[in-house]
């Protein structure tokens, strides 16, 4: 039954067109005589006509059927369409101009008709098939959302490329949206005064305080995809500075993509302003280690771990072996592989990384070839009151996961580390350091066929417990927004980045180094807190004040990339460098001995033990 429905509505649909189509090349060929002899058609050429017509109606019929323009939909109209269109016309104006050159005598059409005729038919086809697409944009899309507007408000657009063109006609094909594009900015001076679907190009940015009033604007919207993140930061001042709520179109890869489109604009984030170059990485390699292979990722609910498993899942492993102790952070993560179709390949294990049965069960029965351990206790502030579950968990769980990693021959174990762990000042660092020593001293003592490695960055946007959603929270509330010093620095990532550099180092590690990513400039915390307070709406130190707290137990002013007995060899990736231990054949501690009495111990001698182990750590000591 509902087959049949549809069925008869795509018939009717076809036959709709087809009554359309006869009637306008009807008038275009009956109109093509009347243009010719000046509507003074003479007798016999009236006769010609009302001959001639069935069969060049008929002949573009057929031709427009062939090119499925019966089968298209009336509110739909692009280029295809017009190629379409003009190819079946000029197809039919040639098959007549050949009878006419041919003694057939089945058309005695004359040539001028037959040219006028042509450009009428496709002028009509268009006019027609655009009309269409015009009312199904700005009055059935708009009945459709609800969204009808009587005032639309005027809109900037800072970019006159092909994105910001693009948004542009989607801001005047659809009025329901309520914006109103009046003017481009753009900083190619060679464009200024060019119109663009109607719209000026008037200048640069630095303009727009001259603007505002004569145009009535209220927003702008940045269509420079492409565009270096420092000139993002300059043009979102200056926006804000006018009083303008500023938006921006997705990322360039998005938009290439085809995941999104140009009109899907959003508002301004601070990843945008602290954005970085895209990575190029080798797929090939990263898809060489993956391919086939059964992979475990150890936190995966987390951050890192869950976008880990995102590019990971990309390269078809056997398993995703998705190690997580949070049962709910592990239930979100799969989903999202599900999503994107990928569910089957991966297998969520709830298992804590300290849990010596659960793992080793786990080991033995999938086996994986990669491993990557993201699970860690990261908070610092957090970690520096309880410092023996910190050494617990981020030192000696990282040995246990890499002795059952040798002990069940997978290839590669890569240690997610922290910049933090260069020199620490905290334990979460110092563990973390720790962790690395002793891969390299798994590394040294050999009689084994796992690569060892641990990749350090610093700190990544958006992710828990990073200072990014905890300024969103405070500027939501009133303020004031929080910072520890006026003079602190961080480095920072985004977590696709971190990752996929992540992925880099592990095709490119022989097995006892530390890779280190290129993580750019340092950026001032305070910097970042009036950035965001900036492009939330609200005015520094007027609406919302940035209070300074003072750096707690643990915390530096800055962060290195370093350690001074680490010898810098370089690898085939600029953004990758990579780290030697002079003594990493140095026998380390059994950490195993030191675990009963962890947790019986004061906070100030674990420290001091962390330290006989870290040597370069420097404790905050109660």
């Amino acid at each position: 039954m509902g087959t049949n429905f549809w069925e008869l509505h795509r018939w009717r649909r076809m036959l709709f067109l087809a009554v359309v189509y006869t009637a306008v090349t009807s008038a275009s060929f009956y109109l093509a005589y009347e243009l010719r002899f000046d509507f003074l058609v003479p007798e016999a050429f009236q006769e010609d006509r009302l001959m001639s017509l069935w069969l060049v109606v008929g002949l573009k019929l057929v031709l427009l059927t062939v090119m499925r323009q019966l089968h298209a939909l009336v509110g739909y109209f692009s280029v295809p369409d017009l190629k379409r269109i003009v190819f079946a016309m000029t197809a039919v104006l040639a098959i007549l101009m050949l009878e006419r050159m041919l003694p057939l005598e089945w058309v005695n059409t004359p040539r001028g008709v037959l040219l006028i005729d042509y450009v009428l038919s496709v002028a009509g086809l268009c006019t027609i098939r655009l009309g269409g697409r015009l009312y199904r944009e700005r009055i059935t899309l708009g009945q459709r959302l609800h969204d009808k507007v009587s005032v639309r408000s005027p809109l900037v657009i800072i970019g006159a490329g092909d994105a910001g063109a693009s948004l542009a006609r989607d801001f005047l094909n659809t009025p329901a949206r309520g914006f109103r594009p009046v003017l481009f900015l753009d900083d190619n001076d060679a464009k200024r005064g060019q119109l663009i679907h109607g719209v000026p190009v008037v200048g640069r940015p630095e303009l727009i305080g001259s603007l505002v009033k004569p145009y009535e604007i209220t927003k702008a919207v940045i269509a420079m995809p492409s565009a270096p993140a420092k000139r993002i930061r300059e043009v979102v001042a200056l926006m804000t500075g006018a009083g303008l709520t500023v938006e921006t179109l997705p990322a360039l890869e998005e938009l290439a993509s085809g995941r999104v489109r140009a009109s899907r604009v959003r508002p301004v984030e601070i990843q945008d302003l602290l954005g970085r170059e895209q990575v190029d990485l080798d797929a090939n390699a990263i898809h060489e280690l993956v391919a086939g292979k059964v992979v475990m990722v150890t936190g995966a609910g987390g951050s890192i771990g869950s976008e880990l498993c995102r590019q990971i899942i990309a390269h078809n492993p056997a398993r995703l072996l998705m190690v997580e102790q949070a049962e709910g952070s592990l239930f979100y993560a799969e989903r999202q592989l599900a999503e994107l179709g990928a569910g089957a390949s991966a297998v969520p294990l709830v298992a804590d990384i300290m849990d010596a049965p659960r793992m080793q069960q786990i080991f033995a029965r999938h086996r994986p070839a990669v491993v990557y351990h993201a699970a860690a206790h990261k908070h610092v502030y957090m970690m520096e009151r309880q410092p023996a579950e910190a050494v617990h968990n981020n030192a000696l769980g990282t040995r246990r996961l890499a002795q059952l990693a040798i002990e069940h021959g997978a290839e590669a174990f890569v240690l997610i580390s922290t910049d933090k762990a260069i020199n620490p000042t905290s334990v979460m660092g110092a563990t973390k350091r720790l962790a690395e020593l002793e891969l390299q001293c798994l590394h040294a003592l050999g009689g084994h066929q796992t690569k060892l490695m641990a990749v350090r960055f610093g700190n990544v946007l958006g992710s828990s417990g990073s200072v990014i959603p905890i300024f969103k929270e405070q500027i939501a509330r009133g303020g004031p927004v929080t910072v520890t010093h006026p003079d602190v620095t961080r480095y920072f990532m985004t977590i696709p980045e971190a990752v996929g550099l992540v992925l880099q180092c592990s095709v490119q590690g022989n097995g006892g180094e530390i890779f280190v990513l290129d993580m750019g400039q340092p950026i001032k915390i305070v910097e970042l807190a009036r950035q965001m307070i900036t492009l939330s709406g609200y005015r520094v130190g007027e609406d919302i004040e940035i209070k300074f707290t003072g750096l707690k137990p643990g915390e530096k002013l800055f962060e290195e990339l370093q350690h001074h007995t680490e010898k810098h060899q370089p690898t085939q990736h600029p953004r990758i460098m990579r780290f030697v231990a002079e003594n990493h054949a140095k026998p380390c501690r059994d950490l195993e001995e030191l675990v009963p009495g962890l947790y019986a111990m004061e906070n100030s001698a674990v420290k001091q033990l962390l330290k006989e182990l870290v040597v370069e750590y420097t404790p905050h000591l109660d």
